[in-house]
């Protein structure tokens, strides 16, 4: 299993190849992407690198209806993202268009988050935020057309602002490309009023894997 272990970036999560420690002159170390394009919830983190076998748990859990995975890898998120979720006061899974979710049954990172509230006993809103356009799969887009393909795609319930603001939020789901979907959901939860918003996942894609 390739996991990802200290030293990290402490924005993104991405692993360093070399241990330079965990901070520099009193501040946190930062990737050069991180420094180059910040992104816009405060900190990500993940199990594994989305390499085999942690890529194939995801395919599984997501495509393979494998949903007694959901637990497991719950619990090795809660290890993973253990400075994410001290303090938070919500899991907001990534939400999926209701016409994808009549398709496929289920939301993988809705699985993911109520194993996960089960796990840590922080609660998890399913439906504060909302997926209000149907996009087209990200898989095989470049960055730039990730981000304009979730242009407008989420949005907060009606009356899910005065849950969000001032909360601690950390949003689930099962990896991490690009970032987009994570950029996409931070935006809108920060707009809502949101203090603070983490990202935690599954696995994450490398720089270069994409």
């Amino acid at each position: 299993m390739p996991f990802i272990a200290p030293p990290f970036c402490q924005r993104l999560g991405t692993p360093f190849a070399i241990d330079h420690g965990q901070s520099l002159n009193g501040q946190d170390l930062l990737s050069p992407a991180a420094i180059a394009d910040p992104p816009r919830f405060d900190r990500g983190r993940a199990v594994a690198l989305h390499r085999e076998p942690a890529k194939g748990l995801v395919s599984r859990l997501k495509y393979g209806e494998r949903l007694d995975l959901a637990r497991p890898m719950a619990r090795l998120m809660a290890g993973a993202g253990r400075d994410l979720l001290a303090g938070a006061d919500m899991l907001v899974p990534v939400p999926m268009h209701r016409f994808r979710l009549w398709q496929r049954r289920y939301n993988q990172a809705a699985l993911l988050a109520g194993a996960l509230a089960a796990e840590s006993g922080i609660p998890a809103a399913y439906d504060v935020l909302l997926r209000i356009r149907a996009t087209r799969p990200q898989v095989g887009l470049n960055r730039a057309d990730r981000r304009q393909n979730l242009r407008g795609a989420f949005a907060i319930r009606p009356g899910g602002a005065a849950e969000i603001a001032g909360r601690h939020v950390v949003v689930i789901d099962d990896v991490r490309t690009t970032a987009s979907t994570a950029n996409a959901c931070a935006h809108i939860l920060r707009k809502a009023g949101a203090a603070r918003i983490d990202i935690l996942t599954f696995t994450l894609v490398a720089e270069g894997e994409e």
